[in-house]
């Protein structure tokens, strides 16, 4: 297998995402990067949903995380007999994919793959381990190989010295897309908002942009409008934690805003990733909230009094009028739009 983490920054090296080793998982702490480069290491896989759970890993990082994790589980349950395994494996798969709710279709996919994965190989006598990591790693790289083609029709949208300015982190189409922008010789600057309360814009984006060599600016989250209007901004994109059929997004709070600022500004709106036939529409999307006590604190520093609530809807809702278009491995699409994507063939993606 050709790895498709080449040239990519430290954290989107394979083993720095999520890796199983005898009897373990490792998951570098994304909440404290780059602060910090410490891995959780997870015995069960219970403690891998947790993980994912508690954003020790976030954006498409769980989808790994929870693929090693069934790798985990396999290895918990693999001196049970033959019917008290399957049941063991089913139920991790349930609690792997159920870590979190806004993306549990796409979870679903990545463990009942897992699972299809440790089928064949009992059918073949193979190792349920061997078989579900491997199976794992081809997911994963897979993905990556995937976002390259997302990026190259990204990058087609921006113009040679191009503002950029991203939301939150993309995750493998943070890496592509620069890495990509390097082959074909295009030279970006990147403006950054922070993305409070875990600050994912500022330690994670930024990092990994810095890390392979861009030209970055952070700003804080309350300075995208001015931005916008002064550093000449060419292009907002984001990836999305859901694409609806019907056209609306949903990706990390602040989007939104963002991208009815981008509108108001001529600005386009540029959304990478694959329309989601689980959700034909935005009511079946279940929006979660975390704990309000984050909004509260900065990087575990309070910062109100005593009695001051919080809020914290972890993601919000673009409609589709705000979105220029919704870029996938098949080419720009408008979000009025997305069944023809659909009937173009799906390839495997998760």
């Amino acid at each position: 297998m050709e790895r498709q983490d080449y040239g990519m920054a430290f954290m989107l090296q394979y083993e720095n995402v999520a890796w199983y080793d005898q009897g373990a998982v490792k998951i570098l702490d994304r909440r404290i990067y780059p602060t910090e480069v410490r891995f959780v290491n997870c015995h069960t896989h219970q403690e891998v949903a947790q993980a994912i759970a508690d954003m020790v890993t976030q954006s498409a990082g769980p989808y790994t995380a929870a693929g090693m994790g069934m790798a985990l589980a396999a290895y918990e349950c693999r001196h049970m007999k033959e019917e008290d395994m399957w049941a063991c494996l089913k139920k991790a798969a349930h609690t792997l994919s159920h870590a979190r709710p806004t993306t549990t279709s796409r979870m679903v996919q990545v463990t009942e793959g897992c699972l299809k994965a440790a089928i064949q190989a009992r059918e073949k006598g193979e190792d349920l381990v061997e078989a579900i990591f491997n199976r794992t790693m081809d997911s994963l790289n897979r993905r990556y190989a995937t976002m390259d083609t997302v990026a190259a029709y990204l990058v087609d949208m921006f113009p040679n010295d191009g503002h950029i300015m991203t939301q939150c982190f993309g995750e493998t189409i943070v890496g592509t897309m620069l890495r990509k922008a390097m082959e074909v010789g295009k030279e970006l600057k990147l403006f950054v908002p922070e993305t409070r309360p875990y600050f994912q814009g500022a330690r994670l984006t930024a990092s990994v942009a810095q890390d392979m060599g861009f030209d970055t600016t952070v700003i804080t989250d309350n300075m995208p409008a001015f931005t916008m209007a002064t550093k000449k901004i060419d292009v907002f994109t984001s990836a999305a934690d859901v694409i609806c059929m019907d056209g609306h997004i949903v990706n990390k709070i602040g989007t939104y805003q963002l991208a009815i600022t981008a509108k108001y500004h001529s600005i386009p709106y540029f959304v990478t990733g694959f329309p989601d036939a689980g959700h034909p529409g935005i009511d079946t999307v279940k929006i979660e909230e975390r704990d309000p006590q984050l909004v509260l604190e900065a990087r575990g520093i309070k910062n109100t009094l005593e009695g001051v609530k919080g809020y914290y809807p972890s993601f919000d809702i673009t409609p589709p009028h705000l979105v220029s278009g919704v870029v996938t491995d098949q080419g720009i699409y408008t979000p009025y739009d997305l069944h023809r994507y659909l009937k173009q063939g799906v390839k495997e993606y998760y």
